[in-house]
């Protein structure tokens, strides 16, 4: 990963309602675990925890993954595009990612 000490977290391109979606992956297998949405605040508050903390677009709350399942995601390290306008995520996954109880959001595939 190419670190860039001069970046400001300000620089990242969020939406109209001040979001940006993260991508949260595995950070051993690359598995993809899901895709949520984070606000300036929220990521400057996973950034402190070290765990991920997103804006919840339809209960419009911030939320700790794990916060009531127990299964967290402890960050492991924090990408951006090239375009400044989403985030990867790597995490060690605790339990479940997906509140259907699967490993992954990704579980199902179109045939």
């Amino acid at each position: 990963m190419n670190k860039d000490n001069s970046f400001k977290l300000r620089e990242l391109k969020f939406d109209k309602q001040g979001l940006i979606p993260a991508i949260i992956q595995d950070y051993r297998t690359k598995e993809v675990l899901m895709l949520a949405y984070m606000n300036l605040r929220s990521l400057r508050r996973a950034l402190k925890l070290k765990k991920t903390c997103f804006w919840s677009r339809s209960r419009k709350k911030y939320w700790i993954k794990g916060e009531t399942s127990g299964h967290f995601q402890f960050i492991k390290a924090v990408s951006y595009d090239c375009d400044l306008d989403t985030l990867l995520i790597k995490v060690r996954q605790a339990g479940a990612a997906c509140h259907t109880g699967n490993r992954s959001c990704f579980y199902r595939e179109i045939t």
